[in-house]
């Protein structure tokens, strides 16, 4: 299984970026996917996740900090996730990586079954 993160980068705050995370070797649509990132000297934390479509029921989730400036989506047809991250702030400068878990506890970063490289979003104030 592969999780392969793209699209990271340096962007000035009040900007935007889409990460991308193509998925290989698992049966992507049964699979949530997540997303997490690491700041320097800070914990893993949980940004947001997509149900898979096989479950009943279709719902994504985010933390608190990001709700309505990111967006979680995901294109079976390419087994791939994206998050569309706008009106960045310097807080949100991390590692991102994605994840893929057929948990229902999203959030939870040891439900995951497997994890991405990670990239870096560095958001420049």
């Amino acid at each position: 299984v592969q999780l392969q993160a793209s699209g990271g980068g340096l962007v000035q705050a009040g900007g935007s970026l889409r990460l991308s995370c193509a998925a290989s070797g698992l049966t992507f649509r049964n699979y949530a996917m997540g997303w997490f990132r690491q700041a320097p000297g800070k914990e893993r934390e949980f940004v947001t996740a997509i149900s898979a479509p096989s479950w009943s029921g279709y719902s994504t989730l985010y933390t608190t900090s990001v709700k309505g400036r990111f967006t979680i989506s995901r294109d079976n047809a390419k087994n791939t996730v994206y998050l569309q991250m706008d009106s960045l702030k310097s807080e949100d400068t991390a590692v991102y990586y994605c994840a893929a878990t057929t948990s229902d506890e999203l959030n939870s970063g040891t439900g995951y079954d497997y994890w991405g490289q990670g990239t870096l979003v560095t958001v420049s104030s």
